[in-house]
């Protein structure tokens, strides 16, 4: 693919180098996007709406130090199985992340705020707490199917209700706001969705 027309024929170009990586996506106006790769075919430097980000590695092929387009940087370090543990932001600021035998993340740091992460014996995520308190519940049925997601905003209890059919496809998510302390409903959204006979999503009301 190397252009493409719009049904008012406005014409979008595609570049690529030698190894058949997208390097340059030039829109109608001329201007243009692109990806710059190393021998390793890794992204090392990107320009979209004419800033630029570069990205380094270490040996393992792990991103270690993104530089923004004004010369900032970001760094990170991972442990001896890949995960990352520390982020180092454009703004100085720390993050930590610590990981059980298994690999879940089960703690993380940030400048001096401390979130926990808590599983079922399924290994799925319930919830998490800050300083001691539940700041987002995940909770799913028998079948392990996610049911809702719900956390404090602003002082009020928001959530997101997701519903099933037989085949464990979305049907509907309800979106809802209460009243920390009376639990009265203060808003809410519904949205359903709808499956042809091929299993396609054809609605969504």
């Amino acid at each position: 693919l190397i252009a493409v027309k719009d049904t008012q024929g406005h014409e979008t170009r595609y570049e690529y180098n030698i190894a058949g990586d997208l390097t340059a996506v030039i829109a109608p106006d001329g201007s243009r996007n692109g990806t710059q790769y190393d021998a390793w075919g890794k992204a090392v430097r990107t320009t979209q709406g004419g800033l630029t980000r570069s990205m380094e590695y270490d040996a393992a092929g792990r991103v270690i130090r993104l530089t923004s387009e004004n010369g900032s940087h970001t760094t990170f370090r991972y442990d001896v199985l890949d995960r990352l543990i520390q982020e180092t932001g454009f703004d100085g600021r720390t993050q930590r992340y610590h990981h059980d035998l298994t690999g879940k993340l089960i703690r993380s740091e940030d400048e001096g705020l401390v979130t926990h992460w808590h599983y079922d014996e399924a290994d799925r995520l319930t919830h998490r707490t800050v300083k001691g308190e539940t700041a987002e519940r995940w909770q799913y049925d028998e079948r392990g199917w996610l049911t809702d997601i719900s956390h404090i905003s602003e002082g009020h209890r928001v959530a997101v209700y997701y519903g099933y059919d037989e085949k464990g496809r979305l049907t509907g998510e309800r979106q809802t706001v209460h009243h920390p302390q009376t639990e009265a409903l203060l808003w809410q959204h519904e949205t359903r969705h709808a499956y042809n006979a091929q299993g396609l999503a054809n609605r969504c009301i």
